[in-house]
């Protein structure tokens, strides 16, 4: 227990050095007004960096299946569909995230029996056929999952777990001597499977809000969000639902979504209205 005090003593003085004021907690907790926006913690990491490691790591992933005759051709009816609904929500992607007006954006396909959808920092977009398959999405079922995904790639939660991460290991003495000499930055050595990465339940209720308001401001009706999580819930019971592994669910979930309904169906309602 002392280790963890001396810890968390050594980063907040880490981050006033750095000109960043330490969260009310550790773990991070924002107003409601502020989930739109990336953590503190991630301006520990540059941006450019984790992209980098998020390209290079989605390239080996689709080479691999490209290898094994997993990746979808871009004729693929499900990738097309995939990519016309990307189409419709990226262009909103930009007001929550600046940097996202430069991002590389990609969508792909992989065959696999996995009920798992990502977005990797960067705009570097996947669905396994599982998903569709096994859950039957309608396009809104498809564009709250989109929504969703692109929504931690927005919040940049990656950017954030590997700083959180990367303090917690350093220690209080190694921060102290960092701080001191100035060189802090250069402790964060990127690592790890942006793949497999696991976000926290406020991360969770982060992406949802954004994006149910991405995929509403894109036309898609957002009490899709509803009907997702309950097919998600009943599939959870015997298939390799890997997507409940990093995004937990519960019927806790379903009525967060069910909270963000008044605010997000006028979006809704405004953006159908002008679809052809």
């Amino acid at each position: 227990m002392k280790m963890q005090i001396r810890l968390w003593v050594g980063v907040g003085y880490l981050l006033s050095a750095t000109g960043l004021a330490l969260p009310a907690t550790a773990q991070d907790i924002r107003s409601e007004r502020e989930k739109a926006k990336p953590s503190v913690f991630t301006k520990l990491v540059p941006a450019s960096q984790v992209e980098e490691q998020s390209m290079a790591q989605y390239a080996q992933m689709l080479q691999k299946a490209e290898q094994q005759g997993a990746l979808a051709p871009a004729s693929h009816p499900q990738l097309q569909r995939l990519r016309a609904i990307a189409d419709k929500i990226v262009p909103f992607a930009e007001r929550y995230n600046r940097r996202a007006r430069g991002w590389r954006w990609e969508v792909n396909l992989i065959g696999s029996k996995q009920i798992n959808a990502f977005c990797m920092p960067g705009g570097k977009i996947a669905f396994y056929t599982g998903i569709l398959d096994t859950l039957k999405l309608t396009d809104d079922e498809a564009g709250m999952i989109m929504g969703h995904e692109i929504g931690h790639a927005l919040l940049e939660h990656a950017r954030e777990r590997m700083a959180k991460s990367t303090l917690t290991q350093l220690g209080a003495g190694i921060l102290g001597e960092l701080v001191g000499g100035g060189q802090y930055a250069g402790a964060f050595r990127l690592g790890g499977d942006l793949l497999t990465l696991k976000f926290s339940r406020s991360d969770e209720q982060e992406a949802d809000i954004i994006g149910l308001e991405l995929a509403a401001r894109a036309g898609y009706d957002p009490r899709a969000g509803i009907t997702l999580w309950q097919k998600m819930s009943s599939a959870g019971g015997g298939s390799p639902l890997e997507f409940l592994s990093t995004h937990p669910s519960g019927p806790s979930r379903i009525e967060e979504i069910k909270a963000q309904l008044p605010a997000v169906m006028p979006i809704y309602e405004a953006a159908s209205k002008t679809r052809p």
